[in-house]
């Protein structure tokens, strides 16, 4: 969430700076400049909304959306995180931020047996496909990020939507497809994808491959993820454990 809106500042930041897209008014300026500096979520929902309000045509629109979506999310709403995600693909159908928002939030809210699953996990597919490519096509935001930087945040974002994709094939219980993709996001971050990994141990657990989910556990446990995410890793192991009959 933090590289999300990291890069959502600096596609405003780095607009502003060179002029495009850029603010009809100095006002409006001011607007686009208070959703960044917005710090909680209830701020940056408020300075979205204002924006919007006050100047419907303005050029910054799908990534207000996307900021207010993110924020939604981040007080875990997901209908509100969704509405506002697609509002902001509706704007810009490459805003990679708000596909891999809406479809992260559809694999997460889908359950096995709800009676749209697969009206759900279709869409969160294709969303999650369609950001691959736009990502791999976006522009640095800022002149001044290094090209190191910008290319290691766009690993990261694509590794996100195969995280997303190893989800929606967990939901199926279509095993073989989510370790495929859970290991693609894994093995292509250019930072550890300690939620894939976590994921991944479990996901090996239910295809009883209890040897690998052990072994990725205790890799998570002797890294620098965080301890929400270690103790999840030990109870999988635990799950392996007892599925090898220890």
């Amino acid at each position: 969430m933090k590289m999300k809106s990291l890069i959502a500042a600096l596609l405003i930041a780095g607009a502003l700076a060179m002029g495009q897209p850029k603010p009809k008014s100095q006002k409006e300026a001011e607007a686009v400049n208070a959703v960044i500096a917005a710090t909680t979520p209830d701020q940056k929902i408020a300075a979205a909304e204002n924006l919007l309000s006050k100047y419907k045509d303005t050029a910054f629109k799908s990534l207000a959306l996307q900021l207010e979506a993110e924020a939604y999310s981040q007080k875990g709403d997901s209908p509100n995180a969704i509405v506002y995600g697609d509002r902001a693909i509706e704007a810009d159908p490459k805003n990679f931020q708000a596909l891999l928002l809406v479809s992260s939030q559809l694999a997460r809210m889908t359950k096995e047996f709800d009676l749209d699953k697969d009206e759900k996990l279709k869409r969160a597919t294709k969303l999650a496909n369609d950001a691959i490519p736009a990502i791999a096509a976006a522009e640095k935001p800022n002149p001044q990020l290094p090209d190191e930087q910008w290319a290691g945040i766009k690993k990261d974002l694509t590794s996100e939507a195969h995280e997303t994709l190893g989800m929606i094939a967990s939901v199926d219980k279509k095993w073989d497809a989510a370790i495929a993709e859970f290991k693609t996001a894994i093995d292509g971050a250019a930072t550890p994808a300690y939620t894939a990994m976590v994921r991944l141990t479990s996901v090996y657990n239910n295809a009883k491959k209890f040897d690998d989910a052990s072994a990725l556990a205790d890799k998570v446990t002797a890294s620098s993820a965080p301890d929400n995410l270690k103790k999840i890793a030990q109870q999988e192991k635990a799950v392996a454990a007892k599925g090898k009959g220890q």
